[in-house]
């Protein structure tokens, strides 16, 4: 192999081919993508919240014109798949098909598929079914529609996937965990396709009754559309949301053999625990903090090479202060332009750090920052560099895109320019 498609360690280099998205945001690239640069707030009033009575009434939806789950299972299977699975199965065959015909060997082309939590609204309902009906009336499809690893599952079976499928379940940090371990499997010679990305369907009555009783969420119930503030001074916690995004990973050298187009590479990891609480982020971001500077050292960079950091974000005033506090011990004086996609789509659990690495791959593309939605003061002592109103033009280069998850789970990428 050329030295020129070797990264500086001498690993393959990863390339990107392919992205496809089910997001509050947009289904498709174009839409996303657009809506994210425009900063407009997703969040609205949920009629089924309301009339649940819960604490917290809106979220971030998948819009039902723009996402038909028949079109990608047909009339019949698409009943036997829950809504976490349908939605990660159609962001995945949207990036393969995004991706062309990449003719490998079935045995070297794997899936790893993130869901912090599974099919909750299976759960949920069959729960319902069986208090009020008896056991006989729960569904025979229980158990494959819940587990976590189904959308792993259905994704390998749908294209005859032999290699490794896995499911990554490390919370909100899930979606960047995948796309990391599976540029793990390219590098390594494992695989020579590796289809990854996250998946979540939070949207319960029982799961929002849950995060409200935290305290995690935020409770503009009155003013949905400006209520995810991500480092913003008026923050009072994050809106939750349904969605996933997916990716295809395929060495470069091989992606240019192929002649298809490459929308960036995957150039640095960085993946690390806490071990400090199982909700709140270590002190001082000192986790956040080591992770950054991981990935930072796995693409060989330093922090004056990254063009801007595409941010955790989710408007707890926990998070945004640990993550703040982070970037200012990895960067020091050097601060760099900060955005957070969730203040648009809300926080899609798994499926955020996938979507916001199809976020920061369009950002490369168009040598832009999107502007973080309803950002209007920063919050106290976190001095950022905060992009907000308009997007912020600066030219193609390497971007920092961080998830933190609870549990403690940290996970960062660097995603660069193919030159």
């Amino acid at each position: 192999m050329s030295p020129a498609l070797l990264d500086h360690r001498g690993r393959t280099r990863v390339a990107v081919t392919g992205m496809g998205v089910k997001t509050p945001a947009g289904t498709d690239l174009d839409t996303f993508w657009s809506t994210i640069r425009a900063a407009r707030p997703t969040a609205a009033t949920v009629p089924r919240f309301v009339e649940a009575e819960l604490p917290v009434t809106f979220a971030c939806i998948v819009p039902d014109d723009q996402f038909d789950p028949v079109a990608y299972f047909g009339p019949k299977d698409v009943r036997r798949q829950d809504r976490v699975t349908q939605l990660g199965f159609a962001a995945a065959a949207d990036a393969i098909e995004d991706a062309g015909d990449f003719s490998a060997d079935p045995a070297r082309c794997s899936v790893i598929a993130s869901s912090g939590i599974g099919g909750l609204q299976t759960l949920e309902e069959n729960a319902r079914i069986y208090f009020e009906r008896g056991a006989s009336r729960v569904t025979p499809f229980f158990v494959p529609m819940m587990m976590p690893n189904a959308t792993a599952g259905v994704v390998s079976m749908r294209y005859g996937f032999t290699g490794p499928a896995l499911c990554i379940a490390t919370a909100c940090a899930a979606g960047t965990n995948a796309i990391g371990e599976g540029v793990r499997l390219i590098r390594d010679g494992t695989s020579d396709v590796v289809v990854a990305g996250g998946t979540e369907y939070p949207l319960t009555c029982i799961t929002m009754a849950a995060f409200s009783r935290m305290g995690a969420l935020s409770t503009r119930n009155d003013d949905p559309a400006r209520a995810s503030r991500p480092f913003d001074a008026a923050r009072d916690g994050f809106v939750i949301a349904e969605g996933a995004g997916f990716v295809v990973l395929e060495p470069l050298e091989r992606a240019l053999n192929r002649g298809v187009h490459v929308y960036g590479e995957v150039s640095g990891y960085g993946r690390n625990a806490d071990a400090y609480h199982i909700t709140a982020p270590s002190p001082g971001g000192a986790g956040a903090a080591a992770c950054m500077q991981q990935a930072l050292d796995d693409a060989g960079l330093g922090p004056a090479d990254i063009g801007h950091i595409n941010a955790h974000g989710t408007s707890t005033d926990l998070n945004d202060a640990a993550e703040a506090e982070a970037v200012r011990k990895v960067f020091g004086e050097i601060r760099p332009p900060v955005t957070s996609s969730k203040g648009v789509t809300g926080h899609m659990i798994a499926g955020a750090g996938a979507a916001e690495t199809i976020v920061a791959l369009c950002s490369i593309r168009d040598g832009v920052v999107p502007p973080t939605a309803n950002f209007e003061e920063i919050g106290e002592d976190l001095d950022l560099d905060v992009v907000a109103g308009s997007p912020r033009e600066i030219g193609p280069a390497p971007v920092l895109s961080n998830s933190f998850g609870f549990g403690g789970h940290n996970a960062t990428l660097v995603l660069t320019p193919t030159e």
